[in-house]
């Protein structure tokens, strides 16, 4: 059988759909040989490349959503400042510290470095200042974790290595070009979710910030996809949810169910050619 290696890409709380791609592989028997992601799919990899089954990443998260009181206490733990410096500063002021979100919502499985993964994995964050991607793969894992996940405002970026480091779905939302070469299939979920014609709302701002990345993620995968594309692209009909609703994990991973069987038959005739 011919080896695989396998991509996730950002989109906020639509990332959960990423469990059910993950549940399909468990189900199939296989496991992926390398595998990248961005932002909410390198949290998703990161549980998985360390060790997590499918099964066990739907319970955790379905435990947080399903206990809205410790979902927000958490959160409120990961704030970059206080209550005063937000009411001061307003709309501009940043709400949450990156790597107290990943202390505070990452499972105990997730090690403290790369080194110690099941899977080998690759983390793609942005570098605000030089406008470029930037892949970890070596070193501690979740500072690259917690810049993965940086979205701009929203979230404080984080400095390693003198880089200020923003969330990777600026430069690269759908990483399987860093997998190239690795495998004999390259595997792609795409969870960013089609645009509705329908939707006439006028979003909060922080929706309609969030949203944006998400448009302009799509526009750089789409000219990815020009060049060079996976030999597997998976795209769960996850678009009806907003970026955070993360609230609603429960929904998201029953919409995704459809795509399970989709990715079993694919990929099993993918790896059998």
């Amino acid at each position: 059988m011919k080896s695989f290696a396998l991509a996730l890409g950002g989109g906020g709380a639509r990332g959960i759909a990423h469990i059910a791609v993950i549940e399909a592989l468990d189900e199939l028997g296989v496991r992926p040989i390398a595998l990248a992601g961005t932002s909410i799919g390198a949290f998703v990899g990161a549980g998985y490349a360390a060790g997590m089954s499918g099964r066990d990443m739907r319970r955790y998260a379905l435990t947080l959503a399903h206990d809205r009181s410790e979902m927000f206490r958490r959160v409120l733990a990961a704030r970059a400042g206080s209550f005063a410096t937000l009411f001061r500063q307003g709309f501009g002021a940043t709400l949450l510290d990156s790597q107290k979100l990943c202390e505070k919502f990452l499972p105990e499985a997730v090690p403290e470095d790369f080194s110690a993964l099941k899977i080998p994995l690759t983390v793609m964050a942005s570098d605000l200042h030089r406008r470029e991607p930037v892949a970890f793969s070596h070193g501690p894992l979740k500072p690259a974790l917690a810049a993965s996940i940086a979205l701009p405002t929203l979230v404080r970026p984080v400095v390693i290595d003198e880089r200020i480091l923003i969330d990777g779905g600026a430069t690269n939302p759908l990483p399987f070009d860093q997998l190239r070469g690795r495998a004999d299939v390259v595997v792609a979920v795409d969870i960013s979710g089609e645009g509705s014609e329908d939707r006439r709302d006028i979003p909060t701002p922080w929706e309609c910030l969030v949203t944006t990345v998400l448009v302009m993620g799509t526009a750089i995968t789409r000219e990815k996809l020009k060049h060079v594309a996976p030999d597997l692209m998976v795209r769960p009909k996850v678009g009806i949810f907003r970026t955070l609703d993360f609230l609603q994990a429960s929904a998201i991973l029953r919409a995704a169910e459809p795509a399970k069987q989709e990715i079993k038959d694919r990929l099993s005739a993918l790896l059998e050619e």
